[in-house]
């Protein structure tokens, strides 16, 4: 009844937002998306998505379509590589930043394993920077991942703005430096708060640095200071730094899939996971119930911080109460 390449559309545009968006990730043209989205919407008899000039929404049908869409594909799939006889195996380097930590990307892990039992996949979390850095090397062959502004490469999962956030008991003085909770270098989103700071000429100082997002979690529960996040990502008890702080605002960011040096084995396995994680990319946002959202000052919601470690490769290293940095 549901044509795949249908669903696969579907899919890109309701994690993308954009048809132009979907079309660019598919490598299709924008018509093609428009025709399947219409013809899916036919076999449905359901509107799947309020779009305008200016903006795409999924209507509560196309919400519920999510969850149909990516088990039909799942089980087309499973089908598929049954009676075909092929078999995914070999070794497979997947590196994953630290912002899924709290998501639902073990689910995604745990189906790909189920389907694929033997491919050898090798799990990494680390900073942005640094995954891209290894796949860059030749030492990753697959990695979910922020990318810089003004870069191009990977595809695009979907887009999110950075947002200060802290403990909703935080105050920030506008007479003091900024306190700042931070990844070390070359964490993308510590240079982004780094440089709209002293764009802006605001003071600040840093003080926590960890290598892990438990970490920094810790540090903004214990009201240490500010963090520069994904807003869609924000984890549970903590919450966006209200305009009146006077924090320059950080911008949006991408979160991308980068593919490696193809490697015998390796490439068909990270083809396969990537679009696991492509029709799965919803279920990477945290449900609302479970995202901080309330305004820091507005609001005490006193939910503890989920800080289940995740498996970083090496000791975590932590550095609290640096000196004040002038903005100079």
């Amino acid at each position: 009844m549901y044509d795949p390449a249908q669903l696969r559309t579907f899919l890109a545009v309701a994690q993308t937002l954009s048809f132009t968006r979907a079309a660019r990730r598919l490598g299709v043209r924008q018509s093609t998306v428009s025709q399947h989205v219409r013809r899916l919407e036919d076999a449905a008899g359901r509107q799947l998505f309020v779009r305008d000039t200016h903006r795409v929404d999924l209507t509560v049908d196309g919400e519920a379509m999510l969850g149909f869409a990516r088990t039909i594909l799942a089980a087309h799939e499973r089908a598929a590589a049954f009676f075909t006889g092929t078999r995914l195996r070999g070794r497979l380097r997947f590196g994953v930043s630290e912002d899924f930590v709290l998501t639902r990307l073990p689910e995604i892990l745990e189906s790909f394993r189920r389907d694929h039992p033997e491919v050898e996949l090798e799990l990494t979390v680390e900073l942005s920077g640094t995954l891209h850095q290894r796949l860059a090397a030749g030492r990753l062959d697959l990695v979910l991942a922020k990318r810089r502004a003004g870069d191009t490469h990977g595809e695009l999962v979907w887009q999110d703005t950075l947002a200060w956030i802290g403990a909703p008991q935080l105050r920030i003085d506008p007479d003091r430096p900024v306190p700042l909770i931070l990844f070390p270098p070359p964490g993308i989103t510590r240079a982004r708060a780094l440089e709209v700071l002293e764009e802006h000429g605001r003071p600040w100082r840093v003080a926590c640095t960890s290598t892990s997002l438990s970490g920094l979690i810790a540090a903004a529960h214990a009201r240490l200071g500010v963090m520069a996040h994904s807003r869609g990502l924000i984890p549970p008890g903590l919450a966006p730094v209200p305009a009146r702080a006077g924090l320059p605002e950080l911008g949006g960011v991408d979160f991308v899939l980068s593919h490696g040096r193809r490697r015998d084995g390796a490439h068909e396995a990270a083809d396969a996971l990537a679009s696991a994680i492509l029709a799965g990319g919803n279920r990477l946002i945290p449900a609302l119930g479970n995202i901080g959202t309330a305004v820091m000052g507005e609001n005490d919601l006193g939910v503890p911080a989920q800080t289940g470690r995740s498996p970083v490769r090496g000791p975590e290293r932590r550095r609290c109460d640096s000196p004040p940095r002038a903005s100079s």
